[in-house]
């Protein structure tokens, strides 16, 4: 029987093995309070967008106040999430590394489905993509080149006229261009590889990043899997931090196991996941024999928070390529 078989033969419902259990206890044993802040909540990413928006973390405003011990999230979790986050983390170091220098560029060639929505109306937008983002700094300083693969009904609505112009670019690559403008980002959200090479390489610290300055308002443990999909998408970690990352994620509160998912260039495997505050499961997709990390997905599971019928797929990524350049494409 292989892996991926063991694995769904768990029932997702079924508590912590009493190994992982003792393990997990030992972990939060040692880990420090978290500290209460005075947060009121400015906006709330709903999805794992493509590109930097993938990376740009919760805005908050910070209000300085007498810390305040908290207790830590109660570890409710599945055993098959955990047995997929561990393996994912076991395989870690399985694959040869890239090892960037400073003044270089890691380029990342994906494909994505977003929702795109406004008052002009709700669509789903699909393109490829190449990024090239420099080794340190910001995404300031990358290059973004995209191809529409032209645009689909969001679940439930009619194309918008507003959805045409990108329609109109199918099969058209565009132009190199500055991969952002700004970058608001605090200085713990940035994913460029002089930082993310720097994160701690043990599952309490990655857990402690992972939740820093997070207000606990009960949506604490879906900022922390949205901050895990920040590391993921156009970014790269080491092995250690990569290892790191998916056992740390493994202790999030109300992760599940995806049985069956696809990510958007058609590749299938099989996913952690949580269900965010809008009704939607974010989904993290991992080749079922090497546990290698594939793309993303968004799938609704209420109707009503969604504006889409259950079991839409409203986002989702593909991770096809990273590799290391000397430099990027020249911005005219």
């Amino acid at each position: 029987m292989d892996e991926l078989a063991q694995l769904n033969n768990f029932r997702s419902e079924v508590p912590v093995q009493e190994d992982l259990r003792a393990e997990s206890e030992r972990l939060m044993a040692g880990m420090s309070a978290p500290v209460r802040l005075d947060v009121r909540r400015l906006g709330l990413r709903a999805a794992l967008a493509g590109g930097l928006a993938a990376a740009v973390g919760v805005a908050v405003f910070l209000v300085q106040s007498r810390p305040a011990p908290a207790p830590p999230p109660p570890l409710i979790r599945t055993v098959a999430a955990v047995e997929l986050l561990l393996r994912a983390a076991e395989h870690a170091g399985s694959r040869p590394e890239l090892h960037p220098r400073p003044g270089q560029f890691l380029v990342y060639e994906s494909q994505s489905m977003d929702t795109v929505g406004g008052d002009a109306g709700i669509w789903l937008s699909r393109s490829k993509r190449t990024i090239w983002l420099p080794v340190e700094g910001s995404a300031v300083k990358g290059v973004l080149q995209e191809e529409s693969l032209g645009p689909l009904p969001y679940p439930g609505h009619t194309l918008p006229p507003a959805a045409r112009a990108e329609q109109a670019q199918v099969g058209k690559p565009g132009r190199p261009g500055r991969a952002a403008d700004f970058d608001y980002r605090a200085e713990f959200l940035r994913n460029d590889y002089a930082y993310v090479s720097k994160l701690p390489t043990d599952t309490e610290g990655m857990r402690k990043h992972l939740y820093t300055q997070v207000p606990f308002d009960g949506l604490q443990d879906y900022e922390a899997w949205n901050r895990v999909g920040g590391l993921l998408t156009e970014s790269y970690l080491p092995a250690a931090q990569r290892a790191a990352l998916f056992r740390a994620a493994a202790t999030i509160p109300g992760v599940v196991t995806v049985k069956e998912a696809q990510d958007a260039a058609g590749r299938k495997g099989i996913a952690a996941a949580m269900v965010s505050p809008l009704g939607v499961r974010e989904e993290y997709i991992f080749d079922p024999r090497t546990y290698d990390y594939l793309g993303r997905r968004g799938v609704v599971v209420d109707a009503k928070l969604a504006d889409a019928p259950v079991g839409s797929v409203v986002s989702s990524s593909a991770q096809l390529k990273v590799s290391v350049v000397d430099s990027a494409p020249i911005v005219e």
